[in-house]
């Protein structure tokens, strides 16, 4: 329990990747505060333990102020923030007002300032850390979801300079992922059948668990990654084939055993 007596924020940490998050946190012994909008469906909870729940709206700043003062009241201490709440649908640049857009923006990367802002006094007493949660979408064209890999992006270069400007207190790190199996895995790649053929482009075969997620969270917010922030850390399963490989009539092998 290696984590036992720390307190964690995780945001968006209802489900999916959040929830996985929160539950790796639960295992390694901390306290969990999940918060989102709205309530989960159910508790998240591992192995009888259970993250508390705690509604906020990562627009409003007063709001986010009030409720990690909050936090650190009721723990006595604020050791890990993990910036996990986000996402996007599906829409074409021409198919969104840039309102839309910005919309997208403001929640995977203002959100995410926000919320460190608000948290940094209690981090830097506790000697704590941040983790953000990007995307590969950060570093390749995202067709589709464009704001979206623009706020990823933009998320990685704001870690990397909250890193220099809030050390020795605060580490600061990103996991980049990949795709991950989360129950609304069929809205972005169709049925199973879609999900299987998405996860086999992986060079591990696969589409990560949330779980797996979880544990490189841990890691950077433990004393194991004492020494590092400012750091990018692929979580990806190998990342993705290029294509270009599949167009050429020659050197077929390599990936996957072929």
């Amino acid at each position: 329990m290696e984590l036992a007596g720390k307190a964690v924020v995780v945001t968006g940490g209802t489900r999916g990747v959040g929830a996985g998050i929160a539950k790796a946190f639960l295992g390694a012994g901390a306290d969990v505060v999940v918060c989102a909008r709205r309530p989960p469906d159910e508790p998240v909870e591992l192995g009888g333990r259970k993250a508390e729940f705690r509604p906020v709206d990562l627009r409003e700043l007063d709001g986010v102020r009030g409720f990690f003062a909050s936090v650190a009241a009721d723990y006595g201490r604020l050791d890990t923030l993990v910036n996990n709440a986000g996402g996007t649908p599906y829409r074409l640049l021409d198919e969104g007002e840039a309102e839309r857009h910005a919309r997208v923006i403001d929640l995977n990367l203002t959100a995410p300032l926000t919320a460190s802002l608000a948290a940094r006094p209690y981090l830097r007493a506790a000697r704590g850390s941040v983790v953000m949660i990007g995307s590969v979408s950060g570093g390749r064209p995202s067709p589709g979801s464009a704001a979206y890999g623009a706020a990823k992006a933009g998320l990685e270069s704001l870690a990397r300079s909250m890193a220099v400007e809030w050390a020795p207190e605060v580490r600061v790190n990103t996991l980049v992922l990949g795709m991950v199996r989360t129950e609304l895995s069929e809205l972005h790649y169709g049925d199973a059948e879609g999900v299987a053929r998405v996860g086999a482009t992986v060079p591990l075969g696969r589409l990560a668990e949330p779980e797996e997620v979880g544990e490189a969270a841990v890691f950077l917010a433990s004393a194991k990654a004492s020494y590092i922030s400012g750091a990018s850390l692929l979580v990806h399963g190998g990342g993705e084939r290029p294509a270009f490989l599949a167009a050429a009539n020659v050197n077929k092998t390599g990936g996957n055993g072929r």
